[in-house]
């Protein structure tokens, strides 16, 4: 009888001692694993941007990884979907800032999500770098906020200049604008430059995000019989625009901002997208060897081509990922380790000391913008984006 209990006792103390290893070995994982919050549109009416935005976050991450991560530590990425609408950007925002396990943000895309996140992360204290957001305000104000690509006050400023400068026929302009931080932002900055140069404004109208009958204001814009229409807005409601415009008669040629940057705008349109004119803050055919090979590591995981916001969303994958690695301290708190990446993103303050990712050299002012990155123009020929034969690489 007493062996039998020294068995027991002896099989529990072994099952005790085999039993917690497994557990301590997760707890042991969970410590290499970095994880960055990736927030943007995976829902809603710009989800297109969204999935472009995934899989580029996604195949930088695979890439670090398959190197043998950050320091030796796997590089875990967890999207958040704001749906594009700064309401729930609000909770996204919360949600990351409070998750301690997060070290910094990819997003937000749009302006609108990228300025209600804006507040929690500066107080919180946590890195957002948007690979998407133009609005002018967006990293002013916070020093936790920085983006990898040009603000609408330059591509307001590039597209009329390119207008009056490269395509000297165009003598008057309507413009149509998404009543948001971003589509008015911009349609604000297009304005005042046309205004200085020249260009004639005949028309100005406002829409509201989702809107899909625009007969009102395309009615009272076919009245002042513009060269063109400058659409400050989102492909969805672009493409709308397009289709219905041509339905009523309107000849007009259509101009964009990187918004309508997506070929979706394409389907939506059809044969009303022929000739529009938009501008993007990257081409892949002008980044070179590297942009090259990412364009084909892209196309062989998903099918299809990268576009500009996977290019810039890669970057900035790339971009957090190497301030980890040269900031990460095991023994410090989540908020030394936050901060310390913020300081290492606000170093990179000079063309010597900046990030050099497929979309070119990313380096930051104080307020956390990217100041030298160009703009590009592309142009629907054949129901397909193309670049344009005449470039404009600064819009002085």
């Amino acid at each position: 009888m007493k062996n039998d209990w020294l068995v027991v006792f002896l099989l529990a103390g072994i099952i005790a001692l085999y039993g917690c290893q497994p557990a301590s070995q997760d707890t042991r994982e969970v410590q290499k694993e970095l994880k960055v919050a990736v927030a943007g549109p995976f829902t809603g009416n710009a989800a297109a941007f969204g999935e472009m935005i995934q899989r580029g976050t996604e195949l930088k991450a695979k890439e670090i990884n398959a190197a043998g991560g950050i320091n030796g530590m796997k590089l875990t990425l967890i999207f958040e979907d704001d749906t594009g609408k700064g309401k729930e950007a609000i909770n996204v925002a919360t949600r990351i800032a409070n998750n301690r396990q997060i070290l910094a943000v990819v997003g937000h895309f749009n302006s609108t999500c990228s300025l209600a996140g804006k507040t929690i992360y500066q107080r919180t204290g946590i890195v957002a770098l948007s690979p998407g957001s133009t609005n002018v305000s967006v990293c002013e104000g916070s020093d936790w906020a920085f983006r990898n690509l040009y603000r609408d006050d330059f591509q307001g400023k590039f597209i009329a200049k390119y207008i009056k400068n490269v395509l000297k026929e165009l003598q008057s302009v309507a413009v149509l604008y998404d009543n948001d931080d971003y589509g008015k932002g911009l349609a604000d900055a297009f304005t005042a430059e046309a205004e200085a140069i020249g260009l004639t404004l005949v028309a100005s109208e406002a829409y509201d995000r989702d809107n899909t009958d625009f007969k009102a204001q395309l009615t009272s814009i076919k009245a002042k019989n513009p060269d063109g229409i400058f659409i400050s807005g989102l492909y969805g409601q672009a493409g709308l625009i397009a289709k219905q415009a041509r339905e009523a008669g309107i000849t007009a040629r259509f101009f964009g901002g990187d918004g309508i940057d997506s070929p979706d705008f394409l389907t939506i349109a059809g044969d009303a997208a022929e000739g529009t004119y938009l501008t993007t803050p990257f081409l892949f055919g002008a980044g070179g060897e590297e942009a090259g090979k990412v364009a084909e590591a892209f196309k062989a995981d998903y099918g299809v081509a990268p576009d500009t916001w996977a290019a810039l969303s890669y970057d900035a994958v790339g971009m957090i990922a190497e301030s980890i690695e040269n900031t990460y301290n095991e023994s410090a708190t989540f908020s030394e380790n936050r901060k310390a990446i913020r300081d290492y993103l606000a170093s990179l303050d000079t063309p010597g000391e900046g990030y050099k990712g497929i979309t070119g050299l990313t380096y930051f002012d104080k307020n956390g913008d990217t100041v030298n990155k160009p703009a590009y123009v592309k142009i629907v020929e054949n129901g397909a984006f193309t670049t344009a034969p005449l470039q404009m690489l600064s819009p002085e």
